[in-house]
């Protein structure tokens, strides 16, 4: 036996083997018990087959010359006596009585008649099956000595002076019950006994050979969990539709596949959070050295600075700090929205208004920059499903990302527009673009794609968006070609007034 097999709890081999061993003892107990008694049944059988003529043999020997009956209609007991005991004296098992046509007992030797009274009676009906059958049928018949009990007889019908009656003789008497009684016991008792034992070392060695292969599957099951257990992720169970468990065998593999994918999924997490931890430790470190550089020159030169260099050293400071600040906020905002501690509260609310209202507050710095910054709008107002403050979030993170990156005398447009049962958000630059290689990271954490360029920016907002769209079932799109700009476009359901 392997090592893999050898992997099956001896407790549920040792439970298996009692359970078999006590199911082989019953079925031998139950054996021993339906063979006596059928071959008891068989021997009762075949001794009423062989005397069956007997009590027609008795009818027609014993009154050949004398009536059995005296002239005032009583039975000839001396006559009937010395018959009754000669033939019980040839065969000592049987019983022989004097019947009336109603089945009273008239007379018999095994019988006390002294008090006068006749209180012993035998049914008639399987006397009347036995004569008709001619002695074929195997039927049992009332025991006189034995009241409630039945036994095999022979029977014959007579009429000798008028008087009619039955002839009943019972094979096995009391003698023979108590003859085979004694017998019988040591009998059986060797024959249990042989039986028991040869049904515990035939239990033992078909159980151990049954437990064997009805098991071999669980213990190659056992051996692949423990194997996985032990730390070999790739261990699974071969062919698991041919087991005889396959539910339980498909079960481990696809808990074992989910197991292992968690495992991969938290080893990227763990690698991307090194990498972001890494790159916004850089990102920090940027403009806090910054702070400390332009702070410390504020203290050694306060008083050779002029008023314009003290004016740019102080905003140079107050631009670093308001990108610390953005970054910190970004970074409590994507954690929040990760862990889903974010749950939208939707309502309808009117897409056009806000995308006016961003369009006001993104003018100045759009200008600033001598970027177009232009709301392409239908004329309806299109009212939308959704989390007003989140989608808020969106498009600002999206026109902020688009301004950023789209160059002077350029133009950012967001356009809105009704398609069937949503309304599809569209912002759209000429900037600088998103090579092909790199556009299906752009969603990333912290993935900034323009590592080349000197532009400023966190990885975080796209990522930001993206999250926010997971939280409104709905997807969003990048059409980019280098130097050529880029579109982001979304959905959002409509509200039908």
């Amino acid at each position: 036996m392997s090592k893999t097999e050898k992997t099956l709890t001896p407790k549920l081999v040792k439970k298996l083997w009692i359970a078999f061993t006590l199911l082989v003892l019953l079925m031998g107990c139950s054996y021993i018990f339906i063979t006596g008694y059928y071959a008891n049944k068989y021997n009762m059988a075949i001794a009423q087959r062989v005397d069956a003529d007997i009590a027609d043999h008795l009818i027609g020997e014993m009154f050949k010359n004398e009536s059995p009956f005296l002239e005032d209609g009583t039975v000839n007991k001396p006559l009937f006596g010395d018959l009754m005991h000669d033939m019980m004296a040839i065969n000592q098992s049987i019983e022989v009585y004097l019947l009336d046509k109603t089945g009273a007992v008239l007379y018999s030797v095994v019988l006390d008649h002294t008090d006068g009274t006749e209180t012993k009676n035998v049914s008639l009906g399987p006397i009347h099956t036995f004569i008709e059958s001619k002695g074929k049928a195997h039927v049992l018949g009332d025991d006189p000595r034995n009241p409630g009990e039945q036994e095999i007889f022979s029977a014959a019908p007579f009429n000798i002076d008028g008087r009619e009656g039955f002839i009943y003789i019972i094979l096995a008497g009391k003698e023979l019950q108590e003859a085979s009684s004694t017998l019988l016991g040591p009998y059986f008792s060797k024959l249990g006994m042989g039986a028991i034992l040869l049904s515990m070392l035939f239990s033992a060695v078909i159980g151990l050979l049954s437990i064997w292969f009805l098991t071999k599957n669980l213990r190659l099951i056992t051996g692949t969990v423990r194997s996985f257990q032990e730390g070999d992720l790739e261990a699974r169970i071969e062919d698991p539709d041919k087991s005889d468990i396959a539910i339980f065998a498909n079960s481990f593999n696809e808990m074992a596949d989910t197991i292992v994918g968690n495992m991969d999924k938290m080893k990227s997490v763990d690698l991307l959070r090194r990498e972001l931890i890494a790159n916004v430790s850089h990102d920090l470190r940027t403009p806090l050295a910054i702070l400390k550089g332009y702070i410390e020159t504020l203290q050694m030169k306060r008083q050779t600075l002029s008023e314009a260099e003290y004016q740019d050293y102080l905003q140079i400071t107050h631009d670093n700090v308001d990108k610390l600040s953005n970054l910190i906020n970004q970074l409590f905002e994507y954690s929040k929205l990760e862990a889903e501690q974010v749950t939208p509260v939707k309502e309808p609310f009117s897409i056009t208004e806000l995308s006016h209202d961003l369009i006001a507050k993104f003018k100045v710095l759009a200008e600033q920059k001598q970027i177009e910054l232009e709301l392409d709008n239908p004329k309806t107002n299109s009212m939308v499903f959704a989390d007003v403050s989140l989608v808020e979030r969106a498009l600002q993170n999206l026109i902020e990302n688009a301004i950023k990156y789209t160059e002077p005398n350029g133009k950012v447009i967001l356009s809105i527009k009704r398609k069937d049962k949503n309304v599809e958000i569209n912002i759209t630059d000429t900037g600088t673009g998103i090579p092909l290689s790199e556009q299906p990271f752009i969603f990333d954490r912290y993935k900034q794609v323009d590592k080349s360029a000197k532009k400023q920016g966190y990885g975080l907002g796209l990522a930001i968006v993206k999250k926010i769209m997971d939280l409104h079932d709905t997807t969003i799109t990048v059409l980019s070609r280098p130097k050529e700009g880029s579109s982001f476009i979304f959905n959002l359901p409509a509200y039908q007034v």
